[in-house]
């Protein structure tokens, strides 16, 4: 039988899962929120269109300044607010939905609506999978990390070759790398939110973090789908 003290740590647990996921995912769907927001937007204004997707140099700056967004939140999310880190994320989601306006340019409306929701589906049933499974994902991570690696260099590749049997091979590989992930990152999580943490502080940076990763992992879920079922205009 548990003692007290035994008692008092499992339920503390409970208690800091319960109350810490619901803020991670609440964050996440803000992201998600505003990507959409931003993506509907920048629809509306064919001067902001022609400004970013007519112009490289100004569509490869959003994308860099995505990158070291992502980049710098995470290095720093030890030494920054949380309420600089609540800022940036929500700057990140904002710029992905201005970058993100070109999958619009590119596939029908309607194939994006059913792609959004499979793919949502299956984060929703994979990231549950994560949660509940008793089974140790840590070994996961390293695996899915090294496929994420070449997806990255294969797709770099990809840019001069321009093949299209390549870019359907790396989709593919990308949604098991994805759901892959999402399983791991999501109980890599839960287990953050068990640890518990020293002030709310602590609390709200971290599920921020946890928000992006989860955020990254259903919107390249997302995009290799895309990729795969969606159709062209």
């Amino acid at each position: 039988m548990l003692n007290d003290r035994q008692t008092f740590s499992h339920a503390s647990g409970i208690v800091g899962v319960s109350t810490f996921l619901p803020k991670v995912y609440g964050w996440m769907t803000a992201g998600l929120g505003l990507t959409a927001l931003a993506a509907t937007m920048t629809l509306s204004s064919p001067a902001l269109l022609n400004l970013i997707f007519g112009n490289k140099l100004a569509f490869y700056a959003l994308i860099f300044g995505e990158l070291g967004l992502v980049i710098g939140l995470s290095a720093a999310i030890n030494r920054i607010s949380a309420t600089t880190a609540t800022l940036m994320f929500l700057l990140y989601s904002a710029l992905s939905g201005v970058t993100f306006a070109s999958i619009f340019l590119i596939y029908t409306r309607s194939s994006i609506a059913s792609t959004f929701v499979i793919a949502a589906g299956t984060f929703g049933a994979v990231s549950l999978y994560g949660y509940v499974t008793k089974r140790d994902l840590s070994g996961w991570g390293s695996f899915f990390f090294m496929g994420l690696i070449g997806i990255i260099i294969a797709s770099v590749v990809n840019i001069f070759m321009q093949s299209a049997m390549l870019t359907w091979v790396i989709s593919y590989i990308g949604v098991g790398v994805f759901i892959g992930l999402t399983a791991y990152d999501t109980q890599k999580i839960k287990r953050i939110g068990a640890a518990g943490f020293a002030d709310a502080e602590s609390s709200k940076k971290a599920s921020i973090l946890g928000a992006l990763t989860l955020y990254l992992d259903f919107i390249n879920l997302f995009l290799m789908m895309l990729r795969i079922m969606g159709n062209r205009r």
